[in-house]
């Protein structure tokens, strides 16, 4: 039975020039805990004028580019307003008509001799005051104009709609949320017992285990305040997707390091439940652990049967 499994064994792991002792290996230890993919900015598109809420373009998911139009509201008054002004406007157009027409007669009578200096004076003052009367009141047309324009609801930033909490009809403030706009880019926040804060350093690698696969980021922010025996990191991950934000995925993060006996993956043969390494000084029974990568190759922890200088079968230097 033993020469058949050492046979077996050859054929997994071929034979080569020199043999080789196990030595200890450091490998590092991973902490599993999950993140949160959070947006970099998270602006409220918000209102800049009171009134009704007469239009929404946006729902929630939605990608926007900054200063895009996301809805319009509408306040009446404001188009009362404009008519109001309007009308005084013409009220005083006309009144600068006639004054200039008065001005015009006074100017032919005092070349006749038939009125006074001072009359003419009069006239002129008027027609500026008139002037004067219209410029201001051209300017509060722009004001009210300017206020309807600011109905508009645009995106602060570029990014992805997260919350719109009103709809088409609804009464809104000045200052009230209509839309909110995550944007900048996304990360990932974790919150890490901190009995493994000493063991985590700006810089590290970080496994992610996301919807769309494995990847790897960098632990790129570690913030000083412990809150609920928790530390708060960052991570930044290239190409993180933006499609679902506040997403809980798993991280592996590194928390230390310790030895251990590593064996390749092909030198170990399971036969009736038992798992058996070859050595030069015979067979041994293991009992393996973790499984680890080593230079790409696949390695796998032996928890016990091996000792620190046992020469696998077939092994190279």
């Amino acid at each position: 039975m033993m020469i058949r499994l050492l046979s077996i064994l050859a054929l997994l792991a071929p034979g080569v020039a020199a043999a080789q002792g196990l030595a200890p290996m450091v490998v590092t230890e991973w902490k599993s805990v999950y993140g949160r993919i959070e947006a970099r900015d998270r602006i409220p598109a918000r209102a800049r004028l009171g009134g009704t809420l007469v239009e929404l373009s946006v729902a929630e998911g939605d990608t926007v580019t900054a200063g895009q139009e996301l809805g319009r509201i509408v306040d009446e008054k404001l188009a009362l307003q404009l008519k109001a002004v309007q009308a005084n406007a013409d009220a005083l157009q006309a009144q600068l008509t006639n004054a200039r027409a008065e001005l015009q007669r006074g100017e032919d009578l005092l070349a006749r001799g038939v009125t006074t200096v001072q009359r003419l004076d009069a006239l002129r003052t008027q027609v500026d005051v008139l002037q004067g009367q219209i410029a201001a009141v051209q300017a509060q047309q722009l004001v009210v104009e300017q206020q309807a324009a600011e109905g508009a609801v645009l995106a602060p930033v570029a990014g992805r709609v997260l919350q719109v909490p009103v709809a088409v009809g609804a009464v809104v403030m000045p200052g009230e949320p209509v839309a909110l706009v995550g944007g900048g880019g996304t990360f990932l926040r974790l919150a890490v017992p901190e009995r493994h804060a000493i063991a985590l350093t700006e810089g590290d690698a970080i496994g992610i285990e996301g919807p769309e696969g494995q990847a790897t980021g960098k632990l790129a922010r570690i913030y000083p305040l412990i809150e609920n025996g928790r530390v708060v990191a960052d991570v930044e991950v290239a190409g993180l997707s933006d499609r679902f934000v506040d997403a809980r995925v798993l991280v592996r993060l590194p928390v230390g390091t310790r030895e251990v006996l590593l064996v390749p993956q092909t030198a170990i043969v399971t036969r009736q439940g038992l798992d058996f390494v070859a050595t030069t000084a015979g067979l041994r029974t293991v009992v393996p652990g973790q499984r680890h990568e080593v230079d790409g190759v696949a390695m796998v922890e032996i928890l016990s049967g091996l000792v620190a200088g046992d020469v696998l079968e077939g092994s190279t230097k």
